[in-house]
């Protein structure tokens, strides 16, 4: 009922389904972006499906919801507008997708960086372990490692992730942040 509501608001104000001109290229002046993607609002979504396909020449995905199609038909007409992302990033979101299909689910968060100079120190089972942070691996024992997964092994002998090992984690240092904000109140 809704959709033939909005097909008949269209038609009685004289104007065509869709209010820009389907060939912007074709237009004298530049299509005004701001007007366009106000204009999605008004749209159905069969509309919606035909300009996913005039702009991104490609069949939108058959499950994609209304609100979703606005997004990639919003973010592709300003991408033509304004260019898309810069090569460093598309690199950088290649590399942080890769493998995420042969998982079935999204590649985890990169990692945290640990600027240079700085010492982890950890105690296990009563001895006190120091590692450097370098620019490209770490110091342990003055020997070098290219990651702490192999100091924590080489210091318990099992197989440990070196950040957890070490207590370095998002979720630990959130916890702390939220612990740290509670003492100060």
């Amino acid at each position: 009922m809704r959709v033939t509501q909005s097909k008949k608001t269209r038609r009685a104000t004289g104007g065509p389904a869709r209010p820009w001109d389907l060939a912007p290229e074709t237009q004298p002046e530049g299509p005004d972006t701001n007007a366009r993607l106000v204009a999605l609002e008004g749209l159905t979504t069969a509309d919606l499906r035909i300009e996913w396909r005039r702009l991104h020449r490609a069949t939108p995905p058959s499950r994609l919801s209304r609100d979703l199609l606005i997004r990639g038909v919003a973010y592709r007409i300003q991408e033509q507008a304004h260019g898309g992302l810069s090569p460093g990033t598309r690199r950088m979101l290649r590399s942080l997708s890769e493998g995420s299909e042969r998982r079935g689910r999204a590649t985890a968060v990169p990692a945290i960086r640990l600027k240079p100079g700085t010492k982890l120190v950890r105690e296990w089972h009563g001895q006190v372990h120091t590692v450097d942070v370098l620019e490209d691996g770490f110091i342990y024992q003055g020997e070098r490692y290219p990651s702490l997964t192999r100091i924590a092994r080489r210091i318990t002998g099992t197989p440990w992730s070196g950040p957890l090992f070490f207590g370095i984690s998002r979720r630990r240092r959130a916890v702390e942040r939220v612990a740290d904000g509670a003492a100060g109140e």
